[in-house]
């Protein structure tokens, strides 16, 4: 099948996770309503400026995707499609289930943001519906990172978010970014983060390493003295991390490719054996199989 003749209309780029490698991508906002972030640059061109996407025009590439085509996940595009109103959100929800009826599951980015004015009763709604997951880029559980990169969420705020994502019975996907903080924040960056981790209990947790292909203006406008963590210090940070969580049943995953060293496995049950991994990798890392650079990227 032709792009021409997709049933679905996309505004490069699209970004989606990568467990979302084999979904259907159903753009239902066009942008991030927020993208503030100085370190993201996802939603940056002129042509990605947020707008909710048209609802009948949504509904009627719901009904041709389901006439031609046959897939099992939707992920629901771009940046923070729970920013919508409940009744719009239900409204594709039933659209899927009635014109898709073999998804299995419908997945979205989250901003904690997008929640405050969204009920655990109006969730809960959303997920018999059928979104199953959220991948929320918390990015830290540091107020003072969090401010530094103008991410418009703190603490508390990302703790309500999640909270009541995990009362509402919508698997929660949690993004950590390795070295945001830079080397004057790093040890707070992991501390805290592993304290919003251990608070909320996730059934998902990741960690990316900052990074800035369009370079780092931007980002040191809010953030003159940041100072970039070196590969060791990386390494230093994500066993403080690994070391401060007390989770009990979290699938974690560190094998983006903007990773040094990857890292799969349960916490807490892989918990020593990847801080072993991790140890390697700064007392010998010769030894443990990091990725070259060249291998990196977003």
């Amino acid at each position: 099948m032709s792009m021409q003749d997709f049933p679905i209309a996309y505004i490069e780029p699209v970004f989606r996770p990568p467990s979302e490698a084999h979904s259907l991508i159903l753009p239902v906002t066009n942008g991030c309503s927020w993208n503030h972030c100085t370190f993201c640059e996802m939603y940056t061109q002129e042509q990605k400026k947020f707008r909710a996407r048209d609802e009948v025009q949504v509904l009627e590439e719901i009904r041709r995707a389901g006439q031609q085509l046959i897939v099992q996940r939707v992920f629901l595009a771009d940046g923070d499609a729970l920013v919508l109103p409940t009744r719009r959100l239900l409204s594709i929800l039933q659209a899927i289930r009635e014109h898709m009826p073999e998804v299995e599951r419908v997945s979205s980015y989250c901003l904690p943001r997008n929640l405050r004015k969204k009920s655990v009763e109006e969730l809960k709604e959303l997920a018999d519906a059928g979104l199953k997951m959220a991948y929320v880029g918390c990015e830290s559980g540091d107020d003072e990172v969090l401010a530094r990169v103008n991410k418009g969420e703190t603490y508390e705020s990302s703790l309500s978010a999640l909270d009541k994502l995990g009362q509402a019975g919508i698997t929660r996907s949690v993004m950590i970014l390795n070295g945001l903080g830079g080397a004057s924040l790093s040890q707070q960056h992991a501390d805290n983060s592993a304290r919003l981790m251990n608070e909320t209990q996730p059934e998902y947790l990741s960690t990316l390493v900052v990074s800035f292909p369009m370079g780092e203006a931007r980002f040191r406008a809010n953030f003159a003295d940041y100072q970039p963590l070196t590969q060791q210090q990386l390494f230093l940070e994500v066993e403080r991390l690994l070391q401060g969580l007390e989770l009990r049943d979290t699938v974690f995953r560190s094998d983006h490719a903007s990773n040094y060293l990857v890292l799969k496995g349960n916490l807490g049950a892989d918990k020593a054996r990847m801080l072993a991994q991790v140890r390697q990798a700064i007392e010998q890392p010769q030894q443990a199989r990091l990725r070259q650079e060249w291998q990196r990227g977003l």
